[in-house]
This record gives C-alpha cells, structure tokens and sequence, in this order.
C-alpha cells in the first residue's frame, strides 16, 4: 500500500504563527474530525504525541482546539469556521468531509489532511509531488489498498470469482466503487454491489446474500458507529462467509480480517514537524495491518 507523505509543516507553522503573532500568544492548532470524540479521541491523542515528541506541548507552548462533528457532516463548515475565528492558524483534517469543509472556508490557512483517498482526483492538490495552495499532509492510495484486499480474499477463498461489496453512500463513494470494479475486473471476479446506508438496508443486504452465490464478503464503508459496526460483524458471522473489513477496528471488535492503514501511525506522523523539500513531497511506503 502506497502512501504519499507530504508534510511541510516545520516552514508553515513558524510562517503561520509569526504572521499571527500580534493576535495569538500561543499558536493554535485546530483539529477537525467529522467522527465523534468518544470513537476517535486516541487520534487526538497520537496527533498530541506526535506534538509532543518534538517538544509541543498541548497547554504549554501551542494550543490544540479539536472540534468533533459528531457524525453531522452538516455542522462542518460552522466548525471550521468557528476554529479560524478562534485564532487557529493551521488547521488538521481528518479524513475528506472536514478537509473538504476547510478547503471551502478558507484558501490561504494552511491544511494538514490525514487519510484522505487521492486529494488529486478530489482536487485538493494540484499533483502529489508539487500540491500547491494550502493544502498538504498524508493521503492515501484507494486502488491500491483495494487491490491488496482483493488479493487477500482471494488468498482466503481459492477460485473467488463472485464477492459480494457492502457499501454506504460514505464520501468519494463514486470513487471507490470505480475502484472497486477496475480490479475485481482485472482479477476475473464479479463483484455484486450492495448498498447499506440504513440498519435496515444492511439487513436487507446480507440477507441477499443467501440466494447470491457469493463467496466472499467486503465491507468497503467506513467505520461507522459501534451499533452499526456490532450489527454488520454479527450479520457477517451468521453468512458463514470470509469477510475483509475497510477499517481495522472492525477486526478488533471480532470481524475476520482488515487490511488498512494504521491511523494512529497516521496522526502521529501529522504533527508536520519535519522538514522537507519544498520543491516536491517525499513517497513512502507502509505496510498495511491485517488483524484476525
């Protein structure tokens, strides 16, 4: 699994906070998540290891401000421009609603993305090698993982040529399914797509199953809430299929298999304080997690 790095921060942030220095005392980070604190408060805390770890410390000499949409994509834009009011002048998104969201407030504050699929596509960045704008950070590659995945499954279940794909009309959804086909198609896999935006459309989804012939199951929605999450791990294990999971925490609470960054490292990895060419964006390379 490719990852693009392209953090620039050591630059931007001492830019940014002399800029503001007659107004703010200490700088201000603001940290935006389109998730709810309760589900996601330990990338909070490894973004602020991150900080710490380079001598930033929350409450000392920089202030984070982390605002949680609480799953209301809706309340975004409010939230990011409530953060710049409140003297924030860099500001962390998490995934694509809150980045999208920043990048819609303001063209000019500097935004550190995490997690997002092909900020190119999305027209978040002019390329990866030179983004330009205000935009950097830590992207992630969407055929690839997918690819990854697909080869696991196929690992799992020899001969799979028919998987059944549970999705939900998550962000960049279009994206993804394109994704999706491009390679089950060059594996010689039928891919029956399956949408799941309700509790009851989940149901009804797996319940399809039954009479689909599938072989193999792939949850490619995101994360989603604890019930839900519980309910689709459930409705899995009752299928008796092999399933692989988007997401690891799906694999920790008792799903099969997940192949997926791992966001913690991510977040670390966010607190931009290191420098590099400007000219251009380092490539690395990270290994995804599978998890039984």
């Amino acid at each position: 699994m490719k990852r693009r790095d392209f953090l620039l921060l050591p630059g931007v942030m001492a830019m940014a906070w002399n800029q503001a220095s007659a107004k703010v005392e200490t700088p201000r980070i603001g940290f935006v998540q389109a998730g709810s604190r309760q589900e996601n408060h330990a990338l909070l805390a490894a973004f602020r290891d991150g900080l710490s770890a380079l001598g930033w410390t929350d409450g000392s000499n920089v202030s984070v401000l982390d605002r949680w949409a609480e799953e209301r994509t809706e309340a975004l834009p409010a939230i990011v421009k409530e953060l710049i009011g409140s003297g924030a002048t860099i500001l962390v998104t998490a995934g694509t609603p809150a980045t999208l969201a920043a990048t819609r407030a303001d063209a000019t504050i500097p935004i550190v993305l995490v997690g997002v699929d092909d900020p190119v596509s999305r027209g978040l960045v002019d390329t990866l090698m030179q983004p330009g704008g205000n935009v950097t950070g830590l992207s992630l590659s969407s055929s690839e993982v997918i690819a990854e995945r697909l080869e696991l499954l196929r690992q799992l279940v020899p001969g799979l040529h028919r998987l059944a794909v549970i999705v939900r009309d998550d962000p960049g959804l279009d994206q993804k399914l394109q994704d999706i086909r491009s390679n089950t198609q060059r594996m010689g896999i039928e891919a029956l797509m399956l949408q799941a935006t309700t509790a009851k459309a989940v149901a009804l989804a797996f319940a399809r199953l039954r009479g689909d012939r599938a072989k193999a199951i792939y949850v490619a929605s995101g994360p989603l809430g604890p019930v839900k999450r519980a309910r689709i791990i459930a409705l899995a294990a009752d299928s008796r299929l092999p399933v692989i999971y988007s997401f690891r925490i799906f694999a920790f609470e008792g799903g099969l298999i997940s192949f997926a960054a791992d966001y913690g490292d991510l977040f670390r990895r966010a607190r931009g304080l290191r420098q590099q060419d400007p000219q251009g964006l380092s490539s690395c390379r990270s290994a995804g997690r599978a998890a039984p």
